[in-house]
């Protein structure tokens, strides 16, 4: 089961990211589009799924996650191509 744990960027229809993790970014995509997903995202929908990294871990995309989110917007804005 390699590559089955994935960090993803999302863009909220107010012009915020969100990131987060998952095994399954479609499932987890439509759940942030249907309200279901964070809190935070409620609200914000809906939401452009604009970056997906797979890892063969849990632990090693759960790391990738909190980097991602330690970055500036500016950071980020780069990462995704924004």
């Amino acid at each position: 089961m390699s590559d089955s744990h994935y960090v993803y960027v999302l863009k909220c229809a107010d012009g915020t990211y969100y990131t987060g993790y998952t095994t399954d970014v479609e499932r987890r995509v439509a759940e942030h589009d249907a309200g279901e997903g964070a809190k935070y995202t409620r609200g914000r929908t809906p939401v452009t799924l604009r970056h997906v990294e797979s890892f063969e871990s849990k632990s090693a995309a759960m790391s990738r996650e909190h980097a991602i989110k330690s970055l500036t917007r500016a950071e980020k804005e780069r990462l995704i191509g924004d």
